[in-house]
């Protein structure tokens, strides 16, 4: 737990790192002399302050871990040579993984930060600051640290809520939390950013329907929590609700492309409750290097990255898609053959020559008009919630126990993601149906590893099943495990799926649930224990 001891020195360095995010986030000041006595003393300070929170300190999970979790280990994905993404994809992780390791740090690094600013404004702010401001920017900071602990809970199950950093510099030595007290955590620091954000802010920044789309999200999962096949009607009304007031009151809509969704011209778009604002430029861990670690070639992104030659979708996944939904299907993931205007635009654009990563795949400095972009700082500002997401929620949380609805707005909504797709509306959902679309609309985002998850709560069984039809050979004549890559034949259009000869173990409950960093685990010895109650 030494990891999220972070000081005010490292806070204010990346308030200013992050603040050039976005030019009109206010100009940097001098750093000298800063302290928290003199900092936290303008609604400009914490608007600078609350910048800082979008960006570095998530840096080490959107590296490598939020892919190699949320869709290496969901089976979307896979990288057969990497020592650690392939524990995730054969469901034999250790303590040691370094994926698990940098996921814990980043978390508890941005819980570390939120902590900082909210006892420096909650203690040194001077009453010459309105109070909107000050509640304005704690809505944004409890906003930011409940998501935060959303990943930890889903990813852990019970690990420790840490509120105050002084008490933990004092005492390291801390327990594990319950998680239903983690989760009424989260949902206290949700229900003040619904109370105090706005409806409307600089584009990039959350608002009060950002809040509600999360808070939704966080009532649907919670919803199966020990539960047994029928999930807490209360929760899934709570999550209706609060969906529905982003669906139904916010204004909001989805972007007419989901091809660009995923190109930097196009960031921070009505459709994106919360993404992370990467800035070009900034040094080593500090920015987006998702593109260098995914992308198949170095030739397409700045020089020097580009490493990922040997990740590609599944042929799992690949089989999800209809011809029909080759919109979605072309932003997230390459076939030899398919080209793509944006890369390597002066050259005439770039010709896949083999099956790979699309999604986050955005290009060189010069085809974004970023100069300072570099390999480990692309400038797309991904996602962590879309509003395409919560239209899902919302209609799962409409559906909610039932085996079938067909609810008027759980159809229009559900039929709005596929119709943006391009696909065609269906009319009546089912939970499959609606399991099958997310994965689809959200693929390459981080997000279906956390739907099992939320699965496994109420129906390990039907979670457990759904992995292991992935990592079952299948009965054609050639039989081959789903959980494997393929390449494609632009001519014929067949897919040949690649040997897996990689030993995956059958997952069971348990695998449901990341073993604690082995660092973590030494540096404090509680966290072995039995979790105890928060409240």
């Amino acid at each position: 737990m030494k990891r999220i001891k972070i000081n005010i020195a490292l806070l204010i360095i990346s308030i200013f790192i992050i603040s050039s995010c976005k030019k009109d986030y206010l100009n940097r000041p001098p750093l000298t002399g800063i302290t928290t006595d003199n900092f936290y003393k303008s609604g400009s300070d914490l608007r600078l302050a609350t910048a800082a929170l979008y960006a570095q300190p998530w840096a080490s999970w959107n590296n490598f871990p939020l892919l190699g979790i949320g869709d290496i280990m969901s089976g979307n994905m896979l990288q057969p040579y990497n020592g650690d993404l392939v524990q995730l994809t054969t469901f034999s992780i250790t303590p040691q993984n370094s994926n698990i390791a940098q996921a814990w740090q980043s978390f508890y690094n941005v819980v570390a930060h939120c902590n900082i600013n909210i006892k420096a404004i909650n203690t040194k702010m001077p009453d010459s600051v309105a109070v909107q401001s000050k509640t304005g920017a704690l809505g944004e900071i409890r906003f930011i640290r409940a998501t935060s602990y959303f990943y930890l809970v889903q990813l852990w199950g019970a690990v420790p809520i840490i509120e105050d950093n002084d008490k933990l510099i004092a005492n390291p030595l801390v327990p594990r939390h319950k998680r239903e007290d983690v989760y009424k955590f989260i949902i206290n620091d949700l229900r003040y950013a619904v109370a105090n954000l706005p409806k409307t802010d600089q584009a990039g920044r959350v608002t009060t329907w950002s809040a509600q789309g999360m808070l939704a999200k966080v009532y649907l999962t919670r919803a199966g929590l020990n539960q047994n096949i029928t999930r807490n009607q209360s929760d899934l009304d709570s999550a209706a609700y609060y969906a529905g007031n982003v669906c139904n009151t916010s204004g909001l809509a989805l972007l007419p492309s989901y091809y660009n969704l995923f190109r930097t011209q196009y960031n921070d778009n009505p459709e994106s409750l919360f993404a992370f604002q990467w800035a070009p430029g900034v040094p080593y861990g500090q920015g987006n290097s998702i593109q260098a670690q995914f992308a198949p070639g170095g030739g397409l992104v700045p020089s020097g990255g580009g490493f990922g030659g040997a990740i590609g979708p599944t042929i799992d996944l690949a089989n999800q898609y209809t011809p029909q939904d080759s919109v979605r299907r072309k932003a997230t993931f390459m076939l030899t053959g398919d080209k793509y205007p944006e890369l390597k635009a002066a050259s005439g654009g770039y010709i896949a020559t083999g099956v790979n990563v699309k999604k986050h795949v955005v290009g060189t400095a010069a085809d974004n008009n970023s100069p300072t972009m570099d390999i480990w700082s692309s400038i797309e500002h991904n996602a962590v919630l879309r509003l395409a997401d919560v239209y899902l929620i919302y209609a799962e949380a409409l559906l909610g126990n039932n085996a079938t609805t067909s609810n008027g707005q759980a159809l229009q909504y559900f039929n709005a993601v596929r119709t943006r797709a391009g696909v065609d509306k269906v009319t009546v959902l089912t939970p499959d149906v609606i399991r099958k679309e997310r994965r689809l609309e959200l693929a390459f985002e981080g997000q279906y590893w956390l739907d099992l998850v939320r699965l496994s709560y109420y129906d390990p069984q039907e979670a457990i099943s759904i992995i292991t039809k992935q990592i079952t050979p299948t009965q054609d004549a050639v039989p081959y495990i789903p959980r494997s890559q393929f390449s494609y034949d632009p001519v014929t259009g067949i897919k040949s799926v690649s040997s897996n000869s990689l030993i995956i173990t059958k997952p069971t409950k348990d695998t449901f649930t990341l073993p604690i960093p082995a660092n973590e685990q030494t540096a404090d010895p509680k966290l072995l224990e039995a979790p105890v109650a928060y409240y």
